[in-house]
């Protein structure tokens, strides 16, 4: 026995669009809609072996400008070796210089990257936390899908309780309101309702001032906030660091950042205390390591942003990994269902991220 095995090659890159309805209308202090788009992404290297992932965007328009830049990237994945996914990640990240490394570039090369990933487990037959180097079998989950700005505070604490009662041990609300002490009644009641043992996190997405923010996040410093996620705009590094700087609550924030430089940029700024990378727009599973390994080595715990299924897979092969979010918005498109124990989501031992498409639910919300 010589120890080799057939080389698998890539054969084929493909895409569709959907789009997918939300329960109730998703409202924050920058966001309102009642859908969302989604690119569902498939790398195929034959015999059955095909990585998936997707990309999502909160309108439709966007969705063709996702499709055409990750179809951009076929060329250079066919006839590929998919287990070399630093190897292909590197050729992709020159081939998009000339379009930069930030945008919908760094988006598309997240998807092949995500997808090379799955790719990878299936064709080695493990799950990609174990590939990473697993850390844990289960990951704390906070329940994200709710407690939008739209909902009135008797909603907010009929919604709190239920995702209680339904096993998380974290819940995320939003903040922006346009009184001060409207914030403040809506996380009192919030934290009346679920009690002192329930982590709670509260999101600004980027809705305040600086000043603004501090005057917050003083009077909400009494509840006890696991996290003030993104009081201020994301790109202004000095001013959260101002923010953070000022309250005892860790601010969290990163999920509209690009790459491990412009993670490096926010360690570098002491902009937040909890980084939160976003799969599709870090780079993929390949760049959301090296910036938790860059966390981890200065004691910055991180945590996930959307993409639930993927991004549990990857928080278990992390020692400083904190909360998964869980934001249920996808779930319909895949075939396999989460599993939650005492707050924490169990982490498949299925090959790849363990969870895999089902053909007919994309089909029904096709475009």
């Amino acid at each position: 026995m010589n120890g080799h095995r057939k080389t698998t090659k890539i054969i084929d890159l493909r895409t569709a669009r959907a789009e997918i309805p939300l329960p109730k209308p998703m409202k924050t202090a920058i966001h309102n809609f009642r859908s969302v788009g989604v690119l569902p992404v498939a790398i195929d290297a034959g015999d059955g072996l095909v990585g998936e992932s997707y990309l999502f965007s909160f309108g439709l328009q966007q969705l063709k400008v996702f499709e055409e830049m990750v179809l951009s990237l076929k060329p250079a994945l066919i006839g590929a070796d998919p287990e070399f996914s630093e190897a292909l990640w590197r050729t992709l990240w020159r081939d998009i210089n000339f379009f930069g490394h930030k945008g919908v570039s760094v988006f598309a090369l997240s998807a092949v990257d995500m997808a090379l990933w799955d790719l990878r487990g299936k064709i080695l037959g493990r799950p990609v936390h174990r590939l990473l180097g697993g850390c844990r079998s289960s990951v704390p989950a906070y329940a994200s899908g709710g407690l939008w700005l739209g909902s009135s505070i008797d909603e907010l604490v009929t919604e709190a309780r239920s995702f209680v009662a339904d096993g998380f041990r974290a819940i995320k609300m939003r903040l922006g309101r346009p009184r001060l002490e409207e914030d403040v009644e809506r996380v009192q009641a919030v934290r009346a309702a679920i009690g002192p043992d329930v982590a709670l996190m509260a999101d600004a997405n980027q809705g305040l001032t600086v000043d603004n923010a501090i005057r917050l996040g003083r009077r909400l410093e009494e509840f006890d906030l696991a996290w003030f996620e993104e009081p201020v705009p994301a790109y202004d590094l000095e001013g959260s660091a101002r923010v953070a700087a000022a309250l005892d609550t860790p601010i969290a924030s990163g999920e509209t950042e690009y790459t491990r430089y412009g993670f490096r940029d926010m360690l570098r700024a002491k902009a937040a205390d909890v980084l939160m990378p976003d799969l599709a727009r870090v780079g993929g599973v390949s760049e959301f390591i090296k910036v938790a390994h860059m966390a981890d080595a200065l004691d910055v715990p991180v945590s996930s942003h959307v993409f639930t299924e993927q991004s549990l897979t990857v928080m278990a092969a992390l020692g400083n990994a904190t909360y998964l979010e869980h934001m249920p918005w996808f779930g319909i498109l895949f075939r396999e269902k989460f599993e939650m124990r005492d707050g924490a989501v169990v982490v498949p031992e299925r090959p790849g991220f363990g969870f895999t498409f089902d053909p007919d639910t994309i089909e029904r919300y096709r475009i």
